[in-house]
């Protein structure tokens, strides 16, 4: 609620949904490569589901079934791109643009209270906690395979807290799920050509 208000959007009733291609997808320690020409970029540390069945129409109550696993993710984004598109696969589906770390059992963990910290050059600049997501992780997976068949291997990035901001060539930008590990990336120009 607080990442919609600080960017002077409206709350929404439902979730909204964008798709990233496979091509944004980089591990722990791999670069985000910054396009030219495309001003701002921010970070912005979320909460990932990785899903590890098929699943299409699942019940809420059910939802977890479905669950391989809980990940950091940085779902990166074009924001002066994103402000001027009325969709926004282009701003956030560059090459590297979703860094995702290492999956963790949703067992091995409490999901009403899991907690998000990104910094960028070890200073805080995001926390926040699942309790204050608009939408519950079994909501939106429920919500999202009442439209879309979800396959095993498939990522639902969660939402971000406030405190999104601008990344810059030589930044190294982290995103802690407290207790699972943290994911780490430096932050390089693309090259042209």
């Amino acid at each position: 609620m607080a990442h919609a208000a600080e960017l002077g959007n409206e709350v929404p009733s439902e979730p909204l949904i964008f798709l990233k291609p496979p091509s944004s997808l980089i591990g722990n320690g791999d670069a985000i490569l910054l396009p030219q020409g495309v001003g701002e970029v921010h970070y912005e540390g979320e909460i990932g589901v990785l899903m590890g069945r098929r699943a299409s129409r699942v019940r809420e109550e059910s939802a977890m079934d479905y669950v391989e696993g809980i990940v950091p993710v940085n779902d990166v984004t074009a924001r002066t791109l994103q402000r001027k598109d009325s969709q926004w696969s282009r701003a956030k589906g560059f090459d590297t643009f979703c860094p995702l770390g290492e999956p963790k059992s949703p067992e091995e963990l409490d999901l009403g209270s899991l907690s998000v910290v990104t910094r960028v050059n070890g200073e805080e600049r995001q926390r926040g906690s699942s309790d204050q997501m608009v939408f519950s992780v079994p909501f939106l997976i429920s919500y999202i395979s009442g439209i879309m068949t979800l396959e095993p291997g498939d990522l639902l990035a969660t939402g971000t807290p406030e405190g999104v901001g601008p990344l810059s060539v030589g930044d190294v930008v982290e995103v802690e799920l407290t207790g699972l590990g943290v994911l780490r990336n430096p932050v390089r120009a693309r090259e042209e050509g």
